[in-house]
């Protein structure tokens, strides 16, 4: 069974050359934490959702649905 994908944080990490490391850094946060949150085995709370959109300079629609440029 495939795995449904709740958010796109770590294609967006990719797309703006940021590593997950990095996001742990500037959040505070162990790197598992947001291993788990990558691989959408656990989702971050919202204001987290926000401090992640803020990091990666994006819109907070963007780490849940593909948008156009």
């Amino acid at each position: 069974m495939r795995k449904k994908r709740h958010n796109r944080i770590k294609a967006v990490l990719a797309e703006k050359n940021k590593t997950s490391k990095d996001l742990a850094k500037h959040l505070g946060r162990t790197e598992a934490s947001v291993s788990r949150w990558c691989t959408n085995d656990v989702q971050p709370q919202l204001n987290t959702f926000a401090k992640i959109a803020d990091f990666l300079d994006v819109d907070i629609r963007k780490l849940f649905v593909r948008t156009k440029e």
